[in-house]
């Protein structure tokens, strides 16, 4: 049995054990256990504070403590009592056999039905499965990791107590260093308390310290398969079944893995596709499992499993996570292989982005060895902008041509012919002639062309790959002249390529609805029977549009649902990103804003880098940044969309560019709105093109009144008028301006709703399919909205809102 003392008061002159600082949430948590007389059951990572919550909670009251691992049944049998009995269990993951758990479990059920018994459970796990069928019958109180982690209010309090004070900088960069872990907090203190500086050395050596302390009262207690197998696996952020097979070559990775959640609480999972489970190990100890499997393995064993990794990622089709496996083995030769098989895909279903440290690392002598390494980096450096470096690459694959013979030269012709086609920076301007010879020489079999993409995995073909306007100047004739020949050249890519282009054309100029869609279901079928999906994408882009103009926003959002499962069944994942922006923008005419200012928070970040690919992303983040009335944002994003728009010969990206600028200037009082509202107006009324101006709706109403601009038809500013201001009513609230703080998405109110039913943190994101770091950071901005700092004050607040 075991009396805490009391605490003294003067904090100079207390010991570190008695330093303490209670969490308040699990403070909480506890008391209303202990008022409703319910068991509780705590778990949290070694370190987190469990057992010092516990002991400070008690305070000077008497209870009985017991480490799981060394009790024996007869403890547990207590005479009736008319004062309450605390009984404390701790260590409840050391209970590796049946036997031991069944014996306890009897007693605990035993336990919890008496009325003099206060029981408090503790482990490194979440709730165990062993212990469900009691946690069902008896409910519990669960006070999870997430309650034991200090706040900064928390962590400031705990410093003071040790003397400690520090600046803003340092105090924000320790926070982050911690993550509010207990022990990590306590390191901290006592550290600095010796006057050491805080600095880049100091952190890396308090993750060190860290990390000894996990190695020395954690892992060092497992058995060694186990010890092992987190080792090995922890060479990747996260792994399924396979993977874990791939890398440790055991037959046996479930039994592992069930292992490892009994133990503690170091990884989180998510269900994916086809049923599979997707396991997610924590930061802290991938990192200390990788610098343990360092000094235990010798270098060829560890290259070994990184080999495997990277084999399992490159078998799987992940050419960049392959080629971060390589590279931590360094494989040099499986490097080049596979970035000479990337070159060989077009950059919509490659990964010429992702990989270009990868291709700017290569030495020059290694690139001119491979005619597809030479049109890769012509191809990057041109997705990058640098023009200039895009032509001495083409130039040098030329001169290699010349030089050539064979398959050797045929393949460098195909290579030669692709990049005349698709390089971003040529434009469109003389693409029918060379078309033509291209179709010529697949026909004699002169070359063969790498596969090409006209969309770029947008939703959009006028405005996909390259920009078409000038051909939507004469739709029909190209269609019926050159079309075929179009179609064959490109072979897979090529079909349903006619009957699409023609309908999005069409859409564009604001043509007859019925034809429209005839065309575009037509070339939706054509795509389906041996296309592509890209194709396809096009295809629900432009039937989305229609029901947007129709004023049938909901059948828009189905449609793209109903895509969105096929892209996924399908594995095209290189389209999901384009998919969820067109979809936000849908969003947006229904007045769902919370959607969109939440994705903005994951969007392609152009502060960092502005990448080419990203730019029908980025022109929904300018929509998205006019919604929140972050203007000056929206400026900086769409000056350099105007720069690459020049550089790239964009003419309908450039006339879009400078509506939302006007737009964004119309906002800010900014006279010089006008002057790019009828630079827009001028440019989009010589191809005709009406809902490019029209699809603005309720955002470009009130501007096209109040212009004075006159075009050489006048037919044409009525018809792109009346729309406009047909959609501005059927859409009023489009890209009308919200406060951050009163959005809530739909996730962040179903993440209340679990909450109130009592869920934990883990438990919701196995629900919703999250990361717990996804609902870790909708807890935040749900604080922030409801002005609260518990997830108890969130879930009142929410009721009193009526959000749930």
């Amino acid at each position: 049995m075991e009396e805490k003392k009391e605490k003294r008061v003067d904090p100079c002159a207390q010991t570190e054990e008695e330093l303490y600082i209670r969490p308040k949430t699990a403070n909480k948590k506890m008391k209303s256990a202990q008022m409703l007389f319910q068991t509780v059951y705590l778990y949290g990572i070694s370190g987190c504070g469990k057992t010092a919550f516990i002991h400070d909670y008690m305070g000077k009251r008497q209870y009985h403590y017991y480490s799981a691992e060394q009790l024996s049944e007869e403890e547990l049998d207590f005479p009736y009592s008319e004062k309450q009995t605390i009984v404390v269990i701790d260590d409840l993951h050391q209970l590796r056999t049946d036997e031991l758990r069944e014996a306890l479990i009897r007693k605990m059920e035993i336990l919890i039905s008496r009325q003099d018994i206060w029981l408090i459970l503790s482990g490194r796990s979440r709730l165990p499965s062993w212990l469900l069928p009691v946690y069902y019958r008896k409910i519990f109180t669960i006070i999870e990791e997430e309650d034991f982690l200090l706040s900064e209010t928390e962590i400031l309090q705990y410093l003071n107590l040790w003397g400690l004070t520090l600046t803003e900088e340092d105090f924000k960069k320790a926070a982050g260093l911690t993550g509010g872990i207990g022990i990590t907090v306590r390191l901290l203190a006592m550290e600095l308390s010796q006057g050491r500086p805080f600095d880049t050395n100091y952190m890396e050596r308090m993750r060190n310290d860290f990390w000894d302390y996990l190695d020395c009262h954690v892992y060092d207690q497992w058995e060694v398969e186990i010890q092992e197998f987190f080792m090995q696996v922890c060479i990747v952020e996260e792994f399924d079944k396979h993977l874990a097979e791939m890398i440790t070559g055991r037959s046996d990775v479930e039994r592992m893995i069930a292992i490892g959640e009994q133990l503690g609480n170091f990884f989180t999972f998510r269900e994916a596709a086809g049923g599979k489970r997707i396991y997610e190990i924590r930061l802290g100890m991938r990192r200390s499992m990788r610098r343990r499997l360092l000094r235990n393995y010798q270098q060829e064993r560890w290259k070994r499993l990184y080999y495997n990794a990277g084999l399992y990622y490159e078998l799987e089709g992940d050419i960049p996570n392959a080629l971060k496996m390589y590279e931590a083995c360094h494989d040099t030769e499986r490097i080049a292989g596979l970035l000479i098989t990337n070159a060989r895909k077009n950059p919509a279903s490659g990964h010429y982005y992702e990989l270009r440290e990868y291709y700017l690392a290569l030495p020059e002598e290694k690139i001119r060895e491979s005619v597809e390494l030479m049109a890769g980096m012509s191809m990057l450096q041109s997705m990058l902008l640098n023009i200039e470096e895009s032509e001495r690459w083409y130039e040098e694959l030329k001169q290699q041509e010349e030089r050539l013979s064979g398959s050797a030269k045929k393949a460098a012709k195909g290579q030669l012919v692709y990049l005349d086609i698709a390089l971003p920076h040529r434009g469109s301007s003389s693409l029918i002639n060379i078309l033509k010879n291209a179709g010529t020489l697949l026909m004699n079999r002169n070359i063969s062309l790498p596969e090409f993409s006209v969309t770029s995995n947008m939703p959009s073909q006028m405005n996909g790959g390259k920009d078409f306007c000038e051909w939507s100047r004469r739709d029909k004739e190209l269609a019926n002249s050159i079309g075929k020949i179009i179609e064959f050249t490109l072979g897979k890519y090529g079909k349903g390529l006619v009957n699409l282009a023609l309908a999005e054309s069409y859409l564009e100029k604001g043509e007859d609805s019925y034809e429209i869609a005839n065309l575009t279901n037509k070339g939706m079928m054509q795509a389906q029977a041996g296309g592509k999906i890209e194709q396809c994408f096009v295809a629900y882009g432009i039937l989305a549009w229609l029901h947007i103009l129709n004023d049938h926003a909901e059948d828009a959002k189905e449609l793209l649902l109903n895509f969105e499962k096929k892209a996924e069944q399908e594995g095209s994942t290189k389209l999901l990103s384009n998919l969820t922006a067109l979809q936000l923008r849908i969003g947006l005419y229904q007045g769902k804003t919370a959607e969109a200012v939440e994705w903005i928070e994951s969007a392609p970040n152009e502060e960092i880098e502005f990448s080419t690919m990203e730019r029908f992303q980025y022109l929904t983040k300018v929509r998205v940044y006019l919604l929140m009335g972050k203007y000056e944002k929206a400026i900086n994003l769409l000056q350099r969309i105007q720069y690459y728009t020049e550089l790239m010969h964009r003419t309908y990206i450039a006339m879009e560019a400078d509506l939302l600028l006007a737009i964004t200037q119309y906002r800010m009082g900014n006279a010089k709105w006008e002057e790019n509202l009828q630079k827009t107006l001028t440019q989009a009324e010589s191809y005709h093109f009406v809902r490019l101006i029209s699809r603005e709706g309720a955002a470009v109403h009130k501007m096209l009144k109040e212009t004075d601009w006159k075009g050489k038809d006048d037919k044409y500013y009525q018809v792109v008028l009346t729309e406009t201001e047909k959609i501005a009513l059927a859409y009023p609230g489009y890209l009308k301006q919200v406060t951050e703080e009163a959005a809530f998405s739909e996730n962040a109110i179903k993440i209340l709703k679990l909450q109130a039913e009592g869920l934990s943190t883990a438990e919701i994101a196995g629900e919703l399919g999250l990361k717990i770091e996804n609902v870790k950071y909708h807890n935040k901005q749900n604080f922030k909205k409801l002005g609260v700092n518990s997830k108890t004050a969130a879930v009142t607040e929410a009721r009193k809102r009526k959000l749930i």
